[in-house]
Order: structure tokens, then C-alpha cells, then sequence
């Protein structure tokens, strides 16, 4: 609001600012002088068209972003449990070294991890990347399960069982011959590009993580 200052006593309509904006009616009384037509608003609000026009700016840019952000969102899932099945690989192996005895990464299928004590204590329930050390003959739970294999990320097939030594080396269970293969493939179906984590380790200790596209059945 504009404050507007005058000589003590000075009649406002005398004043040029005030005359600019305000007009005497034939009854005497000061009223504003009506806006002309096209001229700017005084006002700081929208106008109907303009509000209309953001709307549809955002809803374009909403539309175009959130499925940008589900798949950013969906990878780094990906990648976040293909990290924690690496974690609990090398914690099998550690786990192996330190009490120079055998330890189980657990599969999600049981025929993989056998009916051995090792391979029992795996079976007891679904879980995925479990680690058991074998200790005075006895399963002693390790490492808890890798959490976050839920839908949509599955896996595609089933993930091996390995079974580490004492020197570090990890063996397919029920085998004598170091590991050479697929650990696990962990994918998702909700997107169609690079929406697959695939672990491998070779020779029985060398682990590699490849991200790949391509079907999730």
C-alpha cells in the first residue's frame, strides 16, 4: 500500500499522486479512478489461463519423470542386493579361513544345498545367501539372509549353494572341483533394460558382478 505524505492541513485532491488515481463524484466524495481497459493489473495473482498453463506444465513433467525415477529407483535395488550377495560370500569365505572349517552359502533351493547338517540348517527355511559354519560338528548361523530379493527383483532360476574350506576356496556342494559358474542372477521383470545383476565366481574365489538386459521369467 502506497503512503502518501501532504503538508499538515494540505486537502489530499490537491496532491498530483492522489489526483492520479482518485476522482471527486459530482456528491463530493474521493473515489478511485476506474482502471482502463488492457491496462496492467495491480494485483499479484494468476489469472485463470495462466494457472491452466502451469498445470500442464507439471503434469508433462511429472509424466516424464516418474518412470525415469522407478527405473533409477528399481536399479539401485538391483544393485544393492547383488552387493549384499557379494558381502556374504566373502563372509563365508573369511568365516571358512578363521575357524578352519567348512561353512555353506545358502541357496534358495534346497536340492541345491543337499541334506547335509550344513546343507540341513539352510533348508529350514528359505534363505538366500545365509551363511552356517559347521563348528564342533554342529550349523552355527554366520550371516542372516540378503534381504530385498521380494517382488518385483527375483531370482532368475535358482542361486548355487557353495561350500567354502578352510583354505578360502569355494566348492559347489557335493563337489570337489572349485566353483566356475553362475552364482546368481537376480533380475526384475519392471524393467526392460539393464534389469539384471548377475554374479559369477570363477576358480573358486574370483567374484565378478555383470549388469545385463534381457527376459526375467
Amino acid at each position: 500500500m502506497q503512503v502518501l505524505s501532504c503538508r499538515r492541513g494540505a486537502p489530499l485532491m490537491e496532491m498530483p499522486e492522489y489526483r492520479e488515481t482518485h476522482h471527486r463524484s459530482p456528491g463530493g466524495i474521493d473515489m478511485p479512478r476506474p482502471r482502463p481497459v488492457g491496462a496492467p493489473r495491480d494485483g499479484r495473482g494468476f489469472t485463470l489461463v495462466e494457472l491452466m498453463i502451469t498445470m500442464a506444465v507439471a503434469v508433462v513433467l511429472i509424466m516424464i519423470a516418474v518412470p525415469s525415477f522407478r527405473t533409477m529407483t528399481l536399479s539401485n535395488k538391483l544393485t544393492t542386493v547383488a552387493n549384499d550377495m557379494v558381502g556374504a560370500i566373502n563372509v563365508a569365505r573369511m568365516e571358512a579361513i578363521k575357524s578352519n572349517s567348512f561353512t555353506q552359502l545358502c541357496s534358495d533351493s534346497s536340492a541345491n544345498n543337499t541334506s547335509d547338517p550344513l546343507g540341513n540348517a539352510c533348508n529350514t527355511s528359505p534363505q538366500p545367501g545365509a551363511v552356517y559354519a559347521l563348528i564342533n560338528g554342529a550349523p552355527t548361523p554366520v550371516r542372516a539372509p540378503v534381504a530385498g530379493i521380494v517382488m518385483p527383483l527375483k531370482f532368475n532360476g535358482s542361486m548355487a549353494a557353495l561350500r567354502f574350506s578352510g583354505n578360502g576356496l569355494g566348492y559347489g556342494v557335493g563337489t570337489t572341483t572349485p566353483f566356475d559358474n553362475t552364482v546368481a542372477d537376480i533380475c526384475t521383470s519392471s524393467i526392460s533394460a539393464d534389469n539384471h545383476r548377475v554374479i559369477k565366481m570363477h576358480s573358486g574365489s574370483i567374484i565378478v558382478t555383470s549388469t545385463s538386459s534381457g527376459a526375467c521369467p
